[in-house]
């Protein structure tokens, strides 16, 4: 049960469900979660906020009249001994386990997308219980291992784009949940906002949706109605949530203020429009349209770190490169050694070095062995100099060299 109580009521052992007024006025990156660190209470005190939802199911209440010191404190005692173990998550499954799984989550997911598309040209209500079955699925495959299904993901045909984009913004953005250290309902309710973000493009034109090359004026015109159309159906449904309302709205705003369809800018935009726009932005760079070629992982995240002062917000986008890599899946690399190769996974030890499979050597020009190569086992003996433009090399099958089974 939810409680509003002023700042002055907060006690350790409460479960802060949601701070009243913006998310930029207090200093915690998320919401709902149990306050059992004394320097948190004393920043929620202090930071000016005057008032706060707290669930009572999930924590303490405010003190009851009648009930002792000592009683309060044996309460909070065992909420907190109850909170001190969390559910553990599943353990990392490695790449290759993960690759299996994922690309049948991609078939199915596909198929879910592209009847929840056609519902809604008809003038149905999205089916809630299996959309929200869908981001279940692809959560707990982002847990097992972000890589994977990401990347899977991002090799979609021209033909399939808008389908597999709402599949592969819902896996970007419970990865950047995750990084940001968002609490796992909020989570899933980010990944909701993920496949649904770009809902109003199925009452697009399709021959302005599909068309292959510039948009006129007047067709940009009309595909920028998608956030509002999107959002107005959603509404009209009444079965979603705040978050993916808002995401579906604002996921074109920048933080400059030259976005759309408000022109909102810095904080007047939330924080998961704000990841929104950066997991939406990414997956499109990296894919194939009808009227483009989509760049190299690291090229398009190159690219983006230039961008990133007037259209991401800086924190959201340093945590999106923490969550994929500076180097993401299937970036095309070359080693210290002169080797080439493409990244097949990431590390623990750091963002600089992930696993590579090189194949293929720039000293004499020549395919060899395919291999492996772990970098952040091998310091100081080989390491990432430079990401490399797959266009300038005859290699036809780079995604085949990470994407298969049978390569780890």
């Amino acid at each position: 049960m939810l409680k509003k109580i002023t700042v002055n009521q907060v006690k350790l052992g409460m479960h802060i469900h949601e701070f009243c007024g913006s998310w930029m006025d207090h200093p915690f990156w998320r919401e709902d979660f149990v306050l059992r660190d004394p320097a948190d209470l004393q920043a929620i005190r202090t930071c000016g906020i005057q008032e706060l939802w707290i669930d009572v199911e999930k924590g303490c209440d405010v003190e009851v009249a009648g009930v002792t010191r000592q009683e309060s404190e044996a309460r909070i005692d065992a909420t907190l001994v109850q909170i001190a173990q969390p559910k553990e998550p599943p353990p990392k499954v490695s790449m290759a386990e993960e690759v299996a799984r994922a690309k049948k989550i991609c078939v199915t997911a596909k198929s879910a997308v592209v009847s929840m598309f056609q519902e809604v040209r008809m003038g149905k209500a999205i089916d809630h219980d299996t959309a929200g079955a869908l981001v279940e699925e692809i959560t707990e495959s982002v847990v097992r291992n972000p890589g994977a299904l990401i990347s899977l993901a991002r090799l979609k045909s021209v033909d399939d784009y808008t389908y597999m984009h709402s599949v592969a913004v819902c896996a970007l953005m419970v990865a950047l949940a995750r990084q940001l250290g968002i609490d796992e309902q909020t989570t899933r309710e980010a990944g909701m906002a993920g496949l649904l973000h770009d809902l109003g493009k199925a009452v697009m034109p399709m021959e302005v949706l599909n068309k292959p090359g510039k948009l006129t004026d007047e067709e940009f015109r009309v595909m920028k109605s998608h956030p509002a159309e999107g959002h107005r159906m959603l509404v009209e449904a009444g079965t979603v949530g705040d978050i993916p309302l808002d995401v579906v709205l604002h996921h074109h705003e920048k933080v400059d203020g030259s976005g759309y369809p408000k022109g909102l800018k810095a904080d007047e935009i939330s924080l998961f429009a704000k990841m929104g726009a950066v997991c939406d932005v990414y997956d499109a760079i990296t894919s194939n349209r009808p009227y483009k070629s989509g760049w190299d992982p690291a090229e398009s995240i190159r690219r983006m770190t230039e961008w990133s002062t007037g259209h991401f917000d800086q924190r959201v986008f340093q945590a999106f490169v923490k969550s994929v890599g500076i180097y993401p899946i299937g970036s095309l690399v070359r080693l210290e050694s002169g080797r080439l190769g493409i990244v097949v996974d990431q590390t623990e030890k750091s963002l600089l070095t992930p696993k590579v499979r090189v194949f293929f050597s720039t000293r004499s020009n020549t395919h060899i062995q395919p291999e492996v190569v772990d970098l952040s086992v091998r310091a100081g003996m080989d390491k990432i100099v430079s990401r490399e433009d797959p266009g300038k090399w005859d290699f036809p099958d780079l995604d085949q060299m990470w994407g298969s089974v049978d390569l780890f």
